[in-house]
Formats: structure tokens, C-alpha cells, sequence
């Protein structure tokens, strides 16, 4: 007889997640050099920038680049805590930028004002016993790096990286215990500018130098492992993935074919993260598109012996493919990924698929295939939201949206998936990764910023402030 699961673990983390570059603003206060997306405007141009075609290693005259000023959590840390404290969180997703601690990135000397300002941000989440969650790098890279380097096309770039990765375990050594390494590695793939710092050029081959990229960055992350594991005994590091199952369009074998091949273009950074080595059918796609990745001898070791101890993934959204070249053609670029319109699915407003039952699948999918905790680190509806005369926001479709997630969670924790925590994305209004708007909102809590850059930046509680509250006070007991 087995007994029925009745409640989430009682240590398991619930709390919101961020990235440095759509949140702190303050882009280049107290020395912090220029990061990659620093140089993405919204706009026309935003999405061909984001892909790798860059014209200019400084700001255009004429742009608006929203990360300069985002919602200026680097002077409102304190409030934005506060709120984050009233709401319960047990953890805070937040990244390190890069260029705060290191401006240029191959620098020997320390920019101590960045680090102070890291102490002090985690000095305030564990006053409010809020478990800071860092990610290492979060999709910004110094652009001295990219200029000068070609960013991750290069090997140098792992020993930057190792540097800058050993720099904060050894200051934060006593605050913070949960890493990330590389925020959705495998995006490095589908947008390089931001994923990896790569800028095109015509005649280049493109996939031997993005396969290339992803190797360094493969390294980097094991190195990072490695010295996490030396220098914070005891501490938990983890790779993090874009993640959602992607479903045959049919159940023709040609169409179940193709949604596992998507699905392994992704999966290849992670096994090769979670497993040391690089799998069987990556090196036949190597060899059939005559890719030939540089690796240096000691290399293959690095990769077995420094695997990571959980799996972090974002779920927005599943997707769906076919062999078929007619039905590809009712294709929605809703997501970076693209994806057939799935018949059986709704999808929100910027067409991103709603998928609840999707968020079991993936959890079950990437327990099966590595057996190591998972984080679900990203999580959340994008959505125009109307602030009242009453100064709240009624959003209970995003509610809804939480609601059935959570649901399928708990269903796959019942499962036998052994899950460590859940950060939504992100538990306050920011600036969107992929088009730049403040209208595509995310958060509990309404941030008065608008796409222009107006607005008093005032944080206003939305409804879901208060139902978020009491899913976590009471341990999301309600879906079980």
C-alpha cells in the first residue's frame, strides 16, 4: 500500500526570480563596465541585435535601451525586499552582473563597489531569512569581452569566467548556498548575442561557431562546479535550462521523430552538464554537419568529474512540431523557440502557449533522464495588466495561470519527482528579455514604469500579491 503525499516538503523553497540586467538598472554606477544587454534597445532593431548582428560597442544616439535605468532595484533594494518578506518568499532568484565585479572582464583589480552592493542586497534577504538562489551569469557578458574576444567563441573566456565564478564563492562563501552557473544555457543557440556575447559576421559558419561557444561555456560551468565544491562545502550548484516538452503534431513516426530531436538540441547541454560527457547522438550530428569542436586534453576530465548536483529550468510553455513542411507553415513565433499551434491548447497574449499538464511532463521527462533534484527557477504569465482607481490590480488570470501550474507541481511531486523549489518569474514587474516592454508584466507587485522609460516607479500590490502569500503559508497544501 502507498501511502499519498500530502503536502510539499517542508523545507521547499518558494519565492520569485530575477536577472540583474532587467531589474537593478543603474547601468553604470559605481564602476560597472557596459554589458551585453546594455546594447539591445527595444524596438526595430532589438531582436536582430539580440541574434548577433551587431553594428557598435556603444549606445546609439536615438535608442532607448531599458536596462540603463529597468526598475532601479539597485537604490530600492530594501523596499522590494520588504515586499518580497511580506509575501513569505523562502528564496530570492537573483543574478550577479558580471561587468560589476569585473567592468572589462579580464581585468586583475576588483570592483569593490559592486561587490559591497551584492553583500548588501544579500544581507537584506537573509535579515528577512529570504535564501539567496545566484545565478552566475544571466545573459550579460562585458562587452570589453565580446570586442576584444569575440566573447565565448574564444578559450580565454573560461579562465575570465572560472576567475569571476571563484571571486564570488570566496565572498559569499557564508551567504549564499544555491548556485546557478549559466542562466538557459541553450539559448546561447537560438539568440547568441545574448545567450553567449557572439557577434556574426557574414561568411562565418555559424554552427561550428555557436557548437564551438557552447563548449567553452560547457567547461566553464564545470570548472565553476568544481569551485563551488572546494571553496563552499556543502553548497548546491546547478546547470539551468530552457525547458518545455516538445509534442509530435502526430502520431506519425516522422513527427516523433522530429519533437525528439528539438528536444535533444537543448538536451545536449544538459546531459553533457548532468552526465560529464557529451552523448551519442550530439557527436553524429557534429560529424554529419562536419563540426569539429577545439577541445584541450584535459577537457574530457573536467566534464566527467565536475557534474552538477540539480537541474534548474524555466517552464513558460510547451511547444509541438512536424515533419511535415505544410503543417510547419501554421507556425506562431509567440516564443523564441516557434512552435506548430497546438489544436488542444490556448495561448496567452504574446502567444505563448498555456500548457499546465506540460509543466508534469517536463518534470517527470528531466527527472527520468537524470535522477538529480530539479529547481523549477522560471515560471510565470506575461500579461497587459490594468492598474485601478484603487490602486491594485485584478489579476486573476494570472492567478488562474499560477493556480493550475501549481496543481500539476504537486502532481508530479506525487509522482516521485523530487523538486527543491519554485521561483516565479519575476515576482515583480521588469523589463521583458525578449521584447524590452515594461506592458508585458509579470509580477505581484505593479511597478509604475512604462515601455517609453516615464512612469514614478512607484510598487503598487497586485490581487495575486495576497494569493501568493497564502499559497506559501500554507506550503501549497491546497493541491494535495
Amino acid at each position: 500500500m502507498f501511502e499519498k503525499l500530502t503536502a510539499f516538503p517542508e523545507n521547499f523553497l518558494w519565492g520569485g526570480a530575477t536577472a540583474a540586467n532587467q531589474l537593478e538598472g543603474a547601468y553604470l554606477a559605481d564602476g560597472k563596465g557596459l554589458t551585453t544587454v546594455d546594447l539591445i534597445p527595444t524596438g526595430a532593431n532589438r531582436m536582430n541585435i539580440a541574434l548577433g548582428n551587431l553594428s557598435s560597442f556603444v549606445p546609439q544616439a536615438g535608442e532607448f535601451y531599458p536596462s540603463h535605468e529597468a526598475i532601479d532595484f539597485y537604490h530600492r533594494y530594501k523596499e522590494d525586499i520588504a515586499l518580497f518578506a511580506e509575501m513569505g518568499f523562502k528564496c530570492l532568484r537573483l543574478s550577479i552582473a558580471w561587468a560589476r565585479i569585473f567592468p572589462n572582464g579580464d581585468e586583475s583589480e576588483l570592483n569593490e563597489a559592486g561587490l559591497q552592493f551584492y553583500d548588501n542586497v544579500f544581507n537584506e534577504l537573509l535579515k528577512y531569512n529570504i535564501e539567496p538562489v545566484v545565478t552566475i551569469c544571466h545573459f550579460d557578458v562585458p562587452v570589453h569581452l565580446v570586442e576584444t574576444y569575440g566573447g565565448w567563441t574564444n578559450r580565454k573566456m573560461v579562465g575570465f569566467f572560472e576567475k569571476y565564478a571563484k571571486t564570488l564563492f570566496n565572498r559569499y562563501k557564508g551567504k549564499v548556498k544555491y548556485w546557478m552557473t549559466f542562466n538557459e544555457i541553450n539559448m546561447l543557440l537560438h539568440l547568441p548575442y545574448i545567450g553567449a556575447g557572439i557577434v556574426l559576421e557574414e561568411g562565418q559558419d555559424k554552427e561550428q561557431l555557436l557548437y564551438q561557444a557552447a563548449h567553452h561555456e560547457l567547461v566553464a560551468s564545470a570548472l565553476a562546479v568544481k569551485a563551488c565544491h572546494e571553496i563552499i562545502p556543502g553548497a548546491q550548484i546547478g546547470c539551468m535550462l530552457a525547458a518545455g516538452m516538445v509534442y509530435p503534431y502526430t502520431s506519425n513516426p516522422d513527427d516523433v521523430w522530429k519533437a525528439m530531436e528539438l528536444d535533444r538540441e537543448s538536451f545536449f547541454f544538459i546531459d553533457v552538464q548532468s552526465k560529464g560527457a557529451y552523448p551519442g547522438y550530439t557527436k553524429r550530428f557534429f560529424r554529419e554537419h562536419n563540426i569539429h569542436i577545439e577541445m584541450q586534453p584535459e577537457d574530457a576530465d573536467i566534464l566527467q568529474q565536475n557534474t552538477v548536483d540539480y537541474i534548474g529550468f524555466s517552464y513558460y510553455a510547451s511547444r509541438c512540431t512536424s515533419a511535415d513542411p505544410e503543417v510547419l507553415k501554421n507556425s506562431t513565433e509567440g516564443n523564441v523557440f516557434g512552435s506548430v499551434k497546438n489544436p488542444y491548447l490556448q495561448a496567452s497574449e504574446w502567444g505563448w502557449t498555456i500548457d499546465p499538464k506540460g509543466l508534469r511532463i517536463t518534470c517527470n521527462q528531466l527527472h527520468d533522464r537524470y535522477g538529480k533534484p530539479l529547481f523549477i527557477v522560471e515560471n510565470g504569465l506575461g500579461a497587459t495588466d490594468v492598474l485601478l482607481d484603487n490602486d491594485t490590480v485584478e489579476d486573476d488570470y494570472r492567478i488562474e495561470y499560477l493556480n493550475s501550474h501549481f496543481a500539476e507541481m504537486a502532481e508530479a511531486i506525487q509522482d516521485g519527482v523530487e523538486i527543491l523549489g519554485y521561483t516565479s518569474w519575476g515576482p515583480i514587474d521588469l523589463v521583458s528579455a525578449g521584447t524590452g516592454e515594461m506592458k508585458k508584466r509579470y509580477g505581484y507587485i505593479y511597478v509604475d514604469r512604462n515601455n517609453d522609460g516615464t512612469g514614478t516607479l512607484r510598487r503598487v500590490r497586485k490581487k495575486s500579491f495576497h494569493w501568493y502569500k497564502d499559497v506559501i503559508a500554507n506550503n501549497g497544501a491546497q493541491y494535495f
